[in-house]
């Protein structure tokens, strides 16, 4: 079965081309939105509307159509945050077909003519508005996919609460369709009611300095109670794991989750696991990860190894709590992917001989990481060290 996804704008049936209405004239059974199955007129073929919520119900819902010829609807550009990315990953490329229309990204581009090299596109369909903030900053300039029509007033309060008020925004709603309108505003002072629930958000950035996106934030960034991997060996911790585009990493012991929140800063598509014992830690590492604009990171509250089962196969592994538990070193070594990157920090002794024959039995690179900072003492100023940080990386 080959399943053919047909992206339609706001102008419906009418902005069509030709081949794309043969596809659609032709099939069996169209799936898609009510919205989008409401744009196109009947035919010879069965209208099914998607059933919430949909993944869960994907698989059996078009194993049923194995022998039947099957068209899905999708807005705009099916592989821009649409069905088209979900069904590639289900099925494989080989399997589905994609006619594209003209995105809502392109279309709110060329309304406000904003170069694509100078504009970042953010998500929200489905996820925390908090995802802006990660790409917020002094003249920068943000599509946001609205999951519906309280999107744009959300991410106002959010950009106002994190200092960015001053921010122009956007709304343009019904792109490409009789009914589009714009409307403009001050993050701070935004009061319009809501509009439509198809809209993309624009944001012209105004505020404080961004947070740099590469390693090392300052410590106090985070929300902790001390139980934070300092910005130094942060810095090295993050360099050693080598967060790439769409890994997965754990976190384990993850503390104030500083390392898990720095990998997916690295880049949009980076997902992390951090996994806490102690609730109170494990909800202000929530707190952190919204605040600093990666709401997604999931957050698993239990004591490793027994807190690791089920999860997904991580590309990386950062251990900076948990050393002397036993099979903890040896279950993350285990899960790794080929070519995965383990690191693991250790401060007392017993973590350190842990570390050093985790080096002999597996080879890798063991070192020695001593911080000091500058500090007043008495009337001149003198070095302060931090405690001496024995850092154990490995790749698979």
């Amino acid at each position: 079965m080959t399943i053919v996804v047909v992206g339609i704008g706001a102008d419906g049936w009418a902005g069509l081309p030709e081949p794309y209405r043969a596809e659609i004239a032709g099939c069996d059974v169209l799936f898609g939105g009510r919205r989008q199955l409401d744009l196109v007129p009947d035919g010879d073929f069965t209208k099914t509307p998607w059933p919430s919520p949909l993944l869960p119900a994907l698989d059996a819902l078009l194993a049923g159509q194995s022998h039947r010829r099957v068209c899905v609807l999708a807005s705009g550009d099916p592989l821009l945050s649409g069905i088209g990315s979900t069904l590639v990953r289900r099925f494989g490329a080989g399997r589905v077909r994609i006619l594209p229309g003209v995105s809502s990204v392109a279309l709110a581009r060329a309304r406000l003519g904003w170069p694509a090299e100078e504009t970042e596109v953010v998500s929200t369909v489905g996820r925390s508005v908090h995802r802006v903030l990660r790409a917020i900053g002094p003249g920068r300039r943000v599509l946001v996919l609205s999951s519906d029509a309280t999107t744009p007033a959300a991410v106002a309060a959010v950009l106002t609460e994190r200092g960015y008020g001053a921010s122009r925004l956007t709304v343009l709603e019904e792109l490409g369709g009789a009914a589009e309108r714009r409307l403009d505003g001050i993050a701070q002072e935004w009061s319009h009611p809501q509009g439509a629930a198809l809209n993309v958000l624009a944001i012209e950035g105004a505020g404080p300095r961004a947070l740099p996106l590469l390693a090392g934030l300052p410590d106090d960034a985070f929300e902790h109670d001390g139980q934070l991997t300092k910005r130094d060996i942060r810095a090295s911790s993050l360099a050693r794991l080598a967060p790439a585009p769409g890994e997965l990493l754990w976190d384990m012991g993850a503390g104030a989750g500083s390392i898990a929140i720095e990998w997916c800063r690295a880049h949009p598509a980076n997902r992390a696991i951090a996994i806490e014992s102690r609730p109170e830690r494990a909800e202000r590492i929530g707190r952190n990860a919204e605040r600093l604009g990666v709401p997604d990171v999931l957050v698993v509250t239990g004591s490793a190894p027994d807190a690791l089962a089920g999860l997904a196969e991580p590309d990386a592994v950062f251990v900076g709590g948990g050393l002397s538990v036993p099979g903890v070193l040896a279950t993350c070594l285990a899960a790794l992917r080929p070519g995965g990157r383990l690191v693991a920090n250790g401060v007392t002794l017993d973590a350190e001989q842990t570390l050093a024959r985790a080096y002999a039995e597996h080879g890798g690179e063991l070192t020695r990481l001593s911080v000091e900072h500058a500090a007043a003492l008495g009337g001149f100023t003198g070095w302060t060290p931090a405690r001496t940080v024995t850092q154990w990386s490995l790749t698979r």
